[in-house]
């Protein structure tokens, strides 16, 4: 069984200047709650029951915003009668015993951040997450591990985008395709449109098995200094590890961006 989720918070949040000026990303409000709790909600419907949050020292927001009952009790002491702020603190409370964190004080990929939680990994599989990514109306974590259930290989949420757009993502080349999933078996970062093997892009959801990071931890830094995850799983797959394509239902959002976040409030806010 998945019961680990690492979510990688260490990102600078540039596209979505000036609003990351002030405030991190993963605590944008969507619709009246932060990004990342919407990830989370999505893991803990999933069966997740531990959250490993990759972080920088210098940036304790997202540590404040889950550890800060003294706020909480301060306020909730004056406003008695206010059931609401209740319900917060409680939701808040039983977080806090599902998160532990890790610090990568640089952005230096998301292989570095998944290799920086070795400590805490228990066991042969676990669930990444890029919070940036949002997948509404069906749980597209809990289609991944039936997914991993069924096929006992690691798992790609993928969808498929124009093919004049390939050169902007992640590819994912297949062999033994079906209604929903595929065997992967090629990995290409932002290939130009006559290089792709597929129009199927990777979204922001994984899970990896831990015998990935051995491959980490000799791996050397890839685009831009960073150790990419994808890059570990190429490896992988050339060792004959077996990875597919989960062909999610679900709606997707970008949240990442200005333009994403704006259509991510108006997507949501009409869920109800």
């Amino acid at each position: 069984m998945i019961k680990q989720a690492i979510i990688p918070l260490a990102g600078l949040g540039t596209r979505l200047l000036p609003l990351t000026s002030v405030i991190q990303k993963e605590l944008l409000p969507i619709n009246g709650k932060p990004n990342l709790e919407y990830i989370m909600e999505e893991c803990i419907e999933a069966g997740i029951k531990e959250f490993i949050f990759v972080i920088p020292k210098d940036r304790p927001a997202i540590k404040k915003y889950f550890f800060n009952d003294s706020f909480y009790k301060r306020i909730i002491k004056k406003k008695k009668k206010d059931k609401r702020l209740k319900k917060i603190f409680k939701k808040i409370k039983i977080y806090q015993k599902m998160i532990k964190f890790v610090y990568q004080n640089k952005p230096e990929g998301t292989g570095d951040a998944v290799l920086k939680c070795k400590k805490y990994l228990k066991g042969s599989h676990f669930l990444m997450l890029l919070a940036d990514d949002l997948i509404i109306k069906k749980n597209c974590s809990k289609e991944m591990i039936s997914l991993h259930r069924k096929t006992k290989g690691s798992i790609i949420a993928t969808k498929k985008v124009e093919r004049k757009t390939v050169s902007r993502w992640g590819i994912l080349g297949f062999a033994k395709k079906t209604k929903n999933s595929f065997l992967i078996n090629e990995v290409i970062e932002k290939p130009k449109l006559n290089e792709a093997p597929s129009n199927y892009a990777i979204i922001g959801r994984y899970i990896l098995p831990r015998k990935i990071l051995s491959v980490l931890k000799d791996q050397k830094k890839g685009q831009g200094g960073e150790i990419h995850i994808t890059d570990s799983i190429k490896t992988l797959i050339k060792r004959n590890e077996k990875f597919y394509g989960n062909i999610f239902k679900g709606k997707y959002l970008d949240s990442g961006t200005l333009e994403g976040y704006i259509e991510s409030n108006l997507k949501i806010s009409k869920l109800k």
